[in-house]
């Protein structure tokens, strides 16, 4: 991927960091899980790394946003982006009891792709979206 196409991807990516900051600063749950539930699935593109490449550019978008960013916007960002590139991706909500921690990440194909490999794991899943 090159230069160009990167930054315009990180942008993409920062853009859909606003978009459900905006949903959780309302405390609006319910319409950022709608948005992500109801986003299409573009038809797919023919490179086989875009996941890859979407991950590393929220990587950066997260880096340069101008506040911490949660799972949950992560997650819900990634998906969006991801599924705007034609990958059909799933933002997955989990959590664990002892301690009780709840947890968001993406995954494709039953792959997770925005965290550690074994986060399925961890957490009892609660839904899929």
């Amino acid at each position: 991927m090159r230069g160009a196409a990167v930054r315009f991807l990180t942008l993409r990516a920062y853009l859909q960091l606003l978009r459900f900051d905006f949903y959780l600063l309302r405390g609006d749950f319910a319409r950022l899980y709608a948005a992500v539930r109801e986003f299409p699935l573009r038809s797919p593109l023919s490179q086989h790394d875009v996941s890859e490449q979407v991950c590393s550019a929220m990587d950066l978008a997260a880096i340069g946003y101008f506040k911490h960013v949660r799972c949950l916007q992560r997650s819900a960002a990634t998906t969006c982006l991801l599924r705007k590139c034609g990958i059909p991706a799933q933002m997955v909500l989990g959590a664990q009891l002892v301690p009780f921690q709840a947890h968001a990440w993406v995954e494709v194909e039953g792959r997770v792709v925005s965290d550690k490999p074994y986060t399925a794991e961890l957490y009892a899943i609660l839904d899929r979206c």
